[in-house]
């Protein structure tokens, strides 16, 4: 991860600690350089990525505010930390349905930049929210970036041990939706029928240096999910 980055996470961090609202008041840009200890040109570089992701806005001659994207129980698209960021206020839960090493399907080759030969980590589990099933997820794990998994780490947040163990971070990634409809076994899962509508997002998460490290389908449950999106910069 690189100097900015690695600020940005910790201010965003700071703000979550902090309880911080919209319109709360960070500390200035000197202070925050002092704090990190680090040059002028790494915080505003951190900042001006945290203001794409539309977590805080600057104002010339006034200072650094909290731009107060969250909405409490609503997937921010733009968020690349993980549902048990996003989610919380909320107790979150999962479900194993099968983990396991395969080889990856064609798409997957091109989509991961994978030899054909290379094993990667299949993982398909049911996540709730508060103990109502909320999406199905499979997920596909470059196992150059992710040489491990288990059940165990499943169950809880990925996200965090990428981020904390194996000292991944994602920087950016793609997002594919469409509208469809649940086979009988996802609705089973869902506890809805077969052919009820779903959002179908289709993700690819990067590293820093631009390559891929997994790849995730998501069909949610069509009354407990909420989706926003931040626009930046008109």
């Amino acid at each position: 991860m690189n100097k900015y980055q690695e600020v940005a996470t910790k201010i965003n961090n700071y703000i979550i600690e902090k309880n911080m609202i919209k319109g709360d008041k960070l500390p200035s840009l000197t202070d925050l350089i002092g704090y990190y200890k680090v040059s002028k040109n790494t915080v505003i570089k951190a900042l001006d990525v945290l203001e794409q992701q539309g977590v805080v806005y600057q104002v010339r001659g006034s200072g650094i505010y909290v731009r107060g994207h969250h909405r409490k129980g609503y997937v921010n698209l733009s968020d690349v930390q993980g549902f048990q960021h996003i989610f919380r206020e909320f107790h979150l839960s999962s479900d194993i349905i099968e983990l396991k090493e395969i080889t990856p399907p064609e798409n997957l080759v091109e989509i991961l930049e994978l030899k054909p030969d290379e094993t990667i980590y299949y993982l398909k589990r049911i996540r709730f929210i508060e103990s109502r099933p909320f999406c199905v997820e499979e997920s596909y794990y470059n196992k150059t970036y992710v040489p491990y998994l288990n059940e165990d780490i499943a169950h809880k947040s990925i996200f965090d041990y990428l981020n904390k163990d194996l000292k991944l971070n994602a920087s950016f990634s793609d997002l594919f939706m469409r509208i469809g409809k649940l086979n009988l076994e996802e609705a089973n899962y869902l506890k809805l029928e077969q052919n009820d509508p779903s959002l179908n997002i289709e993700s690819i998460y990067y590293l820093n240096n631009g390559h891929p490290f997994t790849y995730s389908l998501i069909k949610y449950h069509h009354e407990e999910a909420q989706f926003f999106v931040q626009g930046n910069h008109f």
